[in-house]
Protein backbone atom coordinates (compact mmCIF):
# COMPACT_ATOMS: atom_id res chain seq x y z
CA UNK A 1 0.00 0.00 0.00
CA UNK A 2 1.47 3.41 -0.97
CA UNK A 3 2.26 5.68 1.95
CA UNK A 4 0.06 8.49 0.63
CA UNK A 5 -2.82 9.05 -1.73
CA UNK A 6 -2.18 11.37 -4.72
CA UNK A 7 -3.77 14.76 -4.28
CA UNK A 8 -5.81 16.99 -6.54
CA UNK A 9 -5.87 20.76 -6.19
CA UNK A 10 -8.99 22.86 -6.33
CA UNK A 11 -8.85 26.24 -8.11
CA UNK A 12 -8.51 27.88 -4.68
CA UNK A 13 -5.28 25.99 -4.10
CA UNK A 14 -6.67 23.59 -1.50
CA UNK A 15 -5.50 20.02 -2.07
CA UNK A 16 -7.50 16.89 -1.31
CA UNK A 17 -6.84 13.16 -1.74
CA UNK A 18 -8.00 11.80 -5.07
CA UNK A 19 -9.75 8.99 -3.18
CA UNK A 20 -12.39 10.00 -0.67
CA UNK A 21 -15.46 8.51 0.97
CA UNK A 22 -19.10 8.74 -0.08
CA UNK A 23 -22.07 8.48 2.27
CA UNK A 24 -25.07 7.88 0.04
CA UNK A 25 -27.49 5.44 1.78
CA UNK A 26 -25.88 5.69 5.20
CA UNK A 27 -27.71 7.10 8.21
CA UNK A 28 -30.94 5.33 7.28
CA UNK A 29 -30.90 2.59 9.92
CA UNK A 30 -29.86 3.29 13.55
CA UNK A 31 -28.83 -0.36 13.91
CA UNK A 32 -26.06 0.20 11.34
CA UNK A 33 -24.84 3.54 12.73
CA UNK A 34 -21.90 2.15 14.72
CA UNK A 35 -20.51 0.25 11.72
CA UNK A 36 -21.02 3.27 9.45
CA UNK A 37 -19.16 5.52 11.87
CA UNK A 38 -16.31 3.02 12.26
CA UNK A 39 -16.06 2.68 8.49
CA UNK A 40 -15.64 6.43 8.03
CA UNK A 41 -13.09 6.56 10.83
CA UNK A 42 -11.15 3.72 9.22
CA UNK A 43 -11.06 5.67 5.98
CA UNK A 44 -9.73 8.76 7.72
CA UNK A 45 -7.01 6.62 9.32
CA UNK A 46 -6.03 5.43 5.83
CA UNK A 47 -5.79 8.95 4.42
CA UNK A 48 -9.22 9.08 2.75
CA UNK A 49 -9.95 12.35 4.50
CA UNK A 50 -12.40 13.81 1.97
CA UNK A 51 -15.93 12.85 3.04
CA UNK A 52 -18.87 13.61 0.76
CA UNK A 53 -22.44 13.87 2.02
CA UNK A 54 -25.66 15.82 1.40
CA UNK A 55 -28.78 17.03 3.15
CA UNK A 56 -30.66 14.64 0.85
CA UNK A 57 -28.95 11.50 2.16
CA UNK A 58 -31.33 9.96 4.71
CA UNK A 59 -32.82 13.48 4.99
CA UNK A 60 -29.87 14.66 7.07
CA UNK A 61 -29.15 11.30 8.69
CA UNK A 62 -25.91 10.84 6.74
CA UNK A 63 -24.67 14.25 7.86
CA UNK A 64 -25.33 13.26 11.46
CA UNK A 65 -23.28 10.09 11.00
CA UNK A 66 -20.48 12.14 9.46
CA UNK A 67 -20.59 14.53 12.40
CA UNK A 68 -20.16 11.65 14.82
CA UNK A 69 -17.36 10.12 12.74
CA UNK A 70 -15.25 13.29 12.58
CA UNK A 71 -15.79 14.35 16.18
CA UNK A 72 -12.42 15.30 17.62
CA UNK A 73 -10.81 15.00 14.18
CA UNK A 74 -12.44 17.83 12.26
CA UNK A 75 -9.12 19.45 11.38
CA UNK A 76 -8.04 16.28 9.54
CA UNK A 77 -11.09 16.12 7.30
CA UNK A 78 -12.33 17.90 4.17
CA UNK A 79 -16.13 17.95 4.36
CA UNK A 80 -18.33 18.17 1.26
CA UNK A 81 -22.10 18.56 1.44
CA UNK A 82 -24.91 19.58 -0.90
CA UNK A 83 -28.04 21.69 -0.92
CA UNK A 84 -31.31 20.51 -2.48
CA UNK A 85 -32.10 22.51 -5.65
CA UNK A 86 -35.47 23.61 -4.21
CA UNK A 87 -33.66 25.00 -1.17
CA UNK A 88 -31.18 26.96 -3.31
CA UNK A 89 -32.89 30.36 -3.02
CA UNK A 90 -31.30 33.27 -1.20
CA UNK A 91 -32.68 32.48 2.25
CA UNK A 92 -33.20 28.79 1.58
CA UNK A 93 -29.51 28.18 0.89
CA UNK A 94 -28.47 29.95 4.08
CA UNK A 95 -30.98 27.99 6.13
CA UNK A 96 -30.00 24.67 4.56
CA UNK A 97 -26.33 25.38 5.18
CA UNK A 98 -26.99 26.15 8.84
CA UNK A 99 -28.91 22.90 9.25
CA UNK A 100 -26.07 20.93 7.67
CA UNK A 101 -23.51 22.64 9.91
CA UNK A 102 -25.57 21.77 12.96
CA UNK A 103 -26.00 18.13 11.96
CA UNK A 104 -22.27 17.73 11.34
CA UNK A 105 -21.39 19.70 14.49
CA UNK A 106 -19.00 21.97 12.67
CA UNK A 107 -18.70 25.67 11.87
CA UNK A 108 -17.54 25.20 8.28
CA UNK A 109 -18.30 23.06 5.23
CA UNK A 110 -15.15 22.90 3.12
CA UNK A 111 -17.02 22.47 -0.18
CA UNK A 112 -20.75 23.13 -0.59
CA UNK A 113 -22.46 21.93 -3.77
CA UNK A 114 -25.74 22.59 -5.55
CA UNK A 115 -27.00 19.00 -5.81
CA UNK A 116 -28.54 19.46 -9.26
CA UNK A 117 -30.16 22.24 -11.25
CA UNK A 118 -33.55 23.46 -10.15
CA UNK A 119 -35.83 26.43 -10.68
CA UNK A 120 -33.86 29.01 -8.74
CA UNK A 121 -31.63 31.16 -10.99
CA UNK A 122 -27.98 30.16 -10.98
CA UNK A 123 -26.96 33.76 -10.41
CA UNK A 124 -29.00 33.86 -7.21
CA UNK A 125 -27.54 30.64 -5.84
CA UNK A 126 -23.98 31.67 -6.74
CA UNK A 127 -24.49 35.00 -4.99
CA UNK A 128 -25.54 33.23 -1.81
CA UNK A 129 -22.66 30.75 -2.07
CA UNK A 130 -20.25 33.66 -2.34
CA UNK A 131 -21.86 35.25 0.73
CA UNK A 132 -21.51 32.03 2.72
CA UNK A 133 -17.87 31.85 1.67
CA UNK A 134 -17.25 35.44 2.75
CA UNK A 135 -18.89 34.66 6.10
CA UNK A 136 -16.63 31.65 6.62
CA UNK A 137 -19.52 29.18 6.63
CA UNK A 138 -18.12 27.38 3.58
CA UNK A 139 -14.61 27.20 2.18
CA UNK A 140 -15.64 26.92 -1.46
CA UNK A 141 -18.67 26.03 -3.54
CA UNK A 142 -19.39 23.86 -6.53
CA UNK A 143 -22.10 21.99 -8.38
CA UNK A 144 -23.27 18.43 -8.98
CA UNK A 145 -24.88 16.79 -12.01
CA UNK A 146 -24.01 19.69 -14.34
CA UNK A 147 -23.36 18.90 -18.01
CA UNK A 148 -20.98 20.87 -20.24
CA UNK A 149 -23.63 23.37 -21.35
CA UNK A 150 -24.67 23.90 -17.72
CA UNK A 151 -21.06 24.62 -16.83
CA UNK A 152 -20.76 27.14 -19.66
CA UNK A 153 -23.90 28.87 -18.42
CA UNK A 154 -22.58 28.83 -14.86
CA UNK A 155 -19.30 30.49 -15.79
CA UNK A 156 -21.22 33.30 -17.48
CA UNK A 157 -23.02 34.44 -14.30
CA UNK A 158 -21.37 36.86 -11.85
CA UNK A 159 -19.02 34.90 -9.63
CA UNK A 160 -19.60 31.71 -11.59
CA UNK A 161 -15.93 31.32 -12.42
CA UNK A 162 -15.32 30.58 -8.73
CA UNK A 163 -16.89 27.12 -9.10
CA UNK A 164 -14.53 24.65 -7.40
CA UNK A 165 -15.82 21.26 -8.57
CA UNK A 166 -18.50 19.34 -10.45
CA UNK A 167 -19.70 16.04 -8.98
CA UNK A 168 -21.17 13.61 -11.50
CA UNK A 169 -21.88 9.92 -12.07
CA UNK A 170 -18.75 8.38 -13.57
CA UNK A 171 -17.44 4.85 -13.82
CA UNK A 172 -16.36 2.32 -16.45
CA UNK A 173 -19.96 1.57 -17.33
CA UNK A 174 -20.91 5.26 -17.47
CA UNK A 175 -18.21 6.91 -19.57
CA UNK A 176 -20.37 9.50 -21.32
CA UNK A 177 -18.59 12.45 -19.66
CA UNK A 178 -15.37 11.49 -21.43
CA UNK A 179 -16.76 12.84 -24.72
CA UNK A 180 -17.06 16.48 -23.66
CA UNK A 181 -17.68 17.24 -19.97
CA UNK A 182 -14.51 15.70 -18.58
CA UNK A 183 -12.23 17.35 -21.18
CA UNK A 184 -14.04 20.65 -20.57
CA UNK A 185 -13.46 20.44 -16.83
CA UNK A 186 -9.83 19.44 -17.35
CA UNK A 187 -9.29 22.39 -19.67
CA UNK A 188 -10.78 24.76 -17.08
CA UNK A 189 -8.93 23.11 -14.15
CA UNK A 190 -12.18 22.24 -12.42
CA UNK A 191 -11.93 18.87 -10.60
CA UNK A 192 -14.57 16.25 -11.28
CA UNK A 193 -15.87 14.25 -8.33
CA UNK A 194 -16.96 10.79 -9.48
CA UNK A 195 -19.84 9.35 -7.52
CA UNK A 196 -20.68 5.64 -7.77
CA UNK A 197 -17.24 4.86 -9.27
CA UNK A 198 -17.92 1.13 -8.86
CA UNK A 199 -21.58 1.44 -9.95
CA UNK A 200 -22.71 0.67 -6.38
CA UNK A 201 -20.79 -2.60 -6.49
CA UNK A 202 -22.31 -3.93 -9.70
CA UNK A 203 -19.06 -3.65 -11.67
CA UNK A 204 -17.49 -6.13 -9.26
CA UNK A 205 -19.32 -8.92 -11.08
CA UNK A 206 -18.25 -8.02 -14.63
CA UNK A 207 -16.36 -10.93 -16.23
CA UNK A 208 -13.76 -8.75 -17.97
CA UNK A 209 -12.91 -7.02 -14.70
CA UNK A 210 -12.74 -10.37 -12.94
CA UNK A 211 -10.25 -11.55 -15.58
CA UNK A 212 -8.08 -8.43 -15.40
CA UNK A 213 -8.14 -8.41 -11.60
CA UNK A 214 -6.48 -11.82 -11.47
CA UNK A 215 -3.34 -10.42 -13.09
CA UNK A 216 -3.02 -7.89 -10.28
CA UNK A 217 -4.11 -10.21 -7.47
CA UNK A 218 -6.76 -7.59 -6.93
CA UNK A 219 -10.54 -7.47 -6.88
CA UNK A 220 -12.68 -6.40 -9.84
CA UNK A 221 -13.90 -3.43 -7.77
CA UNK A 222 -10.29 -2.30 -7.29
CA UNK A 223 -9.70 -2.39 -11.04
CA UNK A 224 -12.82 -0.32 -11.67
CA UNK A 225 -11.70 2.16 -9.04
CA UNK A 226 -8.14 2.27 -10.40
CA UNK A 227 -9.52 3.23 -13.81
CA UNK A 228 -11.35 6.26 -12.41
CA UNK A 229 -8.41 7.25 -10.22
CA UNK A 230 -6.17 7.20 -13.30
CA UNK A 231 -8.11 10.01 -14.96
CA UNK A 232 -6.64 13.50 -14.72
CA UNK A 233 -8.42 15.78 -12.28
CA UNK A 234 -10.87 13.17 -11.00
CA UNK A 235 -11.68 12.49 -7.34
CA UNK A 236 -13.38 9.16 -6.65
CA UNK A 237 -15.80 8.90 -3.72
CA UNK A 238 -16.85 5.26 -3.32
CA UNK A 239 -19.31 4.53 -0.54
CA UNK A 240 -19.05 1.60 1.83
CA UNK A 241 -20.19 0.97 5.38
CA UNK A 242 -17.77 -1.89 5.96
CA UNK A 243 -14.24 -1.18 7.26
CA UNK A 244 -12.79 -4.11 5.29
CA UNK A 245 -14.14 -2.60 2.07
CA UNK A 246 -12.60 0.73 2.98
CA UNK A 247 -9.18 -0.91 3.07
CA UNK A 248 -9.90 -2.62 -0.25
CA UNK A 249 -10.77 0.75 -1.81
CA UNK A 250 -7.62 2.30 -0.36
CA UNK A 251 -5.42 -0.41 -1.87
CA UNK A 252 -6.73 0.42 -5.35
CA UNK A 253 -4.47 3.48 -5.31
CA UNK A 254 -1.43 1.22 -5.80
CA UNK A 255 -2.78 -0.27 -9.07
CA UNK A 256 -1.29 1.33 -12.17
CA UNK A 257 -3.11 0.13 -15.27
CA UNK A 258 -1.02 -0.37 -18.42
CA UNK A 259 -1.89 0.79 -21.92
CA UNK A 260 -2.78 -2.82 -22.73
CA UNK A 261 -5.09 -2.92 -19.72
CA UNK A 262 -6.79 0.27 -20.86
CA UNK A 263 -7.21 -1.11 -24.36
CA UNK A 264 -8.85 -4.19 -22.89
CA UNK A 265 -11.15 -2.02 -20.80
CA UNK A 266 -12.04 0.06 -23.88
CA UNK A 267 -13.05 -3.14 -25.63
CA UNK A 268 -15.20 -4.22 -22.70
CA UNK A 269 -16.57 -0.75 -21.93
CA UNK A 270 -16.45 1.25 -25.17
CA UNK A 271 -15.72 4.98 -24.77
CA UNK A 272 -18.36 7.37 -26.08
CA UNK A 273 -18.21 8.29 -29.77
CA UNK A 274 -20.84 11.02 -29.57
CA UNK A 275 -22.49 13.33 -27.09
CA UNK A 276 -24.75 11.58 -24.59
CA UNK A 277 -27.15 13.08 -22.04
CA UNK A 278 -25.55 13.33 -18.60
CA UNK A 279 -26.48 10.25 -16.60
CA UNK A 280 -27.72 10.41 -13.01
CA UNK A 281 -28.78 7.88 -10.40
Amino acid sequence: MPSSIPTIAFPSGASVPSLGQGTWNIGENPARAREEIESLKAGIDLGMTLIDTAEMYAEGGAEEIVGRAVEGRRAEVFLVSKVYPWNASRQGTVDACERSLKRMKTDRIDLYLLHWRGNHPLAETVEVFEGLKAAGKIGAWGVSNFDADDMEELLAVPGGKNVAANQVLYNLGRRGIEFDLLPWCQEHNIPVMAYSPIEQGRLAHHPDLIHLAKAYQATPAQIALAYVLGQKGVIAIPKTAKPERVRENREAVSIELTEADRAALDAAFPPPRRKKPLEMI
